[in-house]
């Protein structure tokens, strides 16, 4: 058996010791009870592959540079008028 020591709000503290004394056992029984009773409601969790991100993909307009597509998100600069008009118009 291990021996270890934990920190409880003082509220559960009394309550557990109201526990051992009105059944007439330790403490420390309380407290192991207790947990085997949460244990099996927390089954363990299957082994899950490492995640990594998916590999880049080149997105964007190839035509315009980061600088120019920055400009443009934070509406610094407009599209330019051959990305605005599409094929065919």
């Amino acid at each position: 058996m291990i021996k270890t020591q934990v920190q409880i709000p003082d509220h559960l503290y009394e309550e557990a010791k109201r526990i051992a004394r009105e059944y007439e056992m330790s403490f420390a029984e309380v407290v192991r009870r207790g947990l085997e009773r949460l244990a099996p409601s927390y089954p363990p969790r299957r082994l899950q592959e490492k995640w990594s991100p998916p590999k880049p993909r080149k997105l964007g307009c190839r035509q315009l540079t980061a600088e120019q597509l920055r400009d443009i998100a934070r509406g610094e600069n407009e599209l330019p008028e051959w990305i605005i008009t599409k094929k065919g118009d």
